[in-house]
């Protein structure tokens, strides 16, 4: 029987706080602070978004900002971490083809650091996570017998 060790459950419940709250007030200030047409005018008014419509421009500013923020909520509760995650990524490469097409060269560090999060909590074991609500629902009822599921 393998055992999770607490180190490993403090280590991922780390990871997953630390990208759960950066996603959720990053997410909070482009909906409540600056709001969500506020964050439109300021950077997808620029020249190199002409060639996009104004619709699928302002839908990627409302799918963004409201993902960021439900799903980091999402990840700071612990409750359906895989699809928060799933969804985050999404958001990151989105970001990434924005960012990348309206300037070729552009400051990496605010999808770099993100992304790595993100695919340590996607290759880490979700039976390690036991600080989540995911766990205590038994997502996965063999977890909560022996520590790591049958698969």
């Amino acid at each position: 029987m393998n055992k999770v060790t607490r180190n490993q459950q403090v280590a991922i419940l780390t990871l997953r706080l630390l990208l759960g709250f950066i996603f959720l007030m990053q997410g909070y200030g482009k909906v409540f602070t600056y709001t969500v047409n506020g964050i439109y005018n300021m950077g997808f008014c620029v020249d190199a978004y002409t060639a996009f419509p104004k619709i699928l421009l302002l839908g990627t500013a409302y799918y963004t900002s409201y993902v960021e923020l439900l799903a980091g909520l999402l990840l700071v509760l612990g409750l359906k971490r895989d699809y928060a995650l799933y969804a985050l990524a999404s958001v990151l490469v989105i970001v990434t083809f924005g960012h990348g097409y309206a300037e070729p060269i552009w400051d990496l560090s605010h999808v770099f650091y993100r992304s790595i999060l993100l695919a340590a909590l996607l290759l880490l074991p979700s039976q390690w996570d036991r600080f989540s609500i995911d766990y205590y629902i038994g997502k996965d009822k063999t977890t909560l017998h022996d520590g790591f599921s049958e698969n």
